[in-house]
């Protein structure tokens, strides 16, 4: 295997690529779906594009961070997904490529974009309401569920006591209260930092477990 070839698939692992998007990638670059069939030149543009998208020597970081004004909500739904045990790798690169497949755009300037980045956006609602039952846009007549934060840490508590339902919640209001660290009486008084406080926690419990059950 040449240094080249070596570097390339180095550059895949630390970038995050999955098989298919990686293949995409390099077709996209070359032509050329393998690095085998592809000219030194060709290997050596491809490691030029890797580069520019953050891929570096070992224990250095080139990556661009996020950034826009689209970039804290699509960060906030990956972690919320990281925590139903749906999305196996919470890095930003693992959201870019996630984003990539949403909108066709390969870099960080789609989180600049509003058309790009609701569509991402919409997508990644999908993607959670459909593998871990999350109810966006839906309160059911509750207060409390109004924010998202809320929306997800009861998806969370239905995936780990799977008969407990709105009326009868099981603990829940006493548990996330505990969680939250005892300064509000009422879920539906709690802010933004307690519900992220509450759903890291429950889900740390849904990892221990194995995840949400789903791809």
């Amino acid at each position: 295997m040449t240094s080249s070839i070596a570097a390339i698939h180095v550059a895949k692992k630390q970038l995050g690529l999955d098989e298919d998007t990686y293949r995409a990638k390099l077709e996209k670059i070359t032509g050329k779906a393998s690095v085998k069939l592809m000219t030194e030149a060709e290997r050596q543009a491809v490691l030029t594009v890797f580069r520019k998208e953050g891929f570096g020597p070992a224990g250095t970081s080139r990556r661009k961070p996020l950034a826009g004004r689209y970039a804290k909500k699509l960060q906030a739904l990956w972690i919320a997904g990281w925590n139903l045990g749906v999305v196996a790798n919470r890095d930003d690169q693992a959201l870019i490529t996630f984003v990539t497949r949403q909108t066709g755009l390969d870099h960080v300037r789609f989180l600049h974009h509003a058309d790009d980045a609701r569509s991402a956006i919409e997508g990644l609602k999908r993607w959670l309401a459909r593998e871990a039952g999350v109810g966006f846009g839906n309160t059911n007549g509750y207060e409390w569920l109004s924010s998202d934060g809320a929306k997800i840490a009861w998806a969370q508590w239905k995936l780990l006591y799977p008969g407990c339902s709105l009326i009868v919640r099981q603990g829940f209001d006493q548990e996330v209260l505990a969680l939250a660290g005892g300064e509000v009486r009422w879920i539906g008084d709690l802010k933004a930092g307690h519900w992220q406080t509450v759903m890291n926690a429950l889900g740390q419990r849904i990892r221990d477990r194995g995840g949400a059950g789903h791809g």
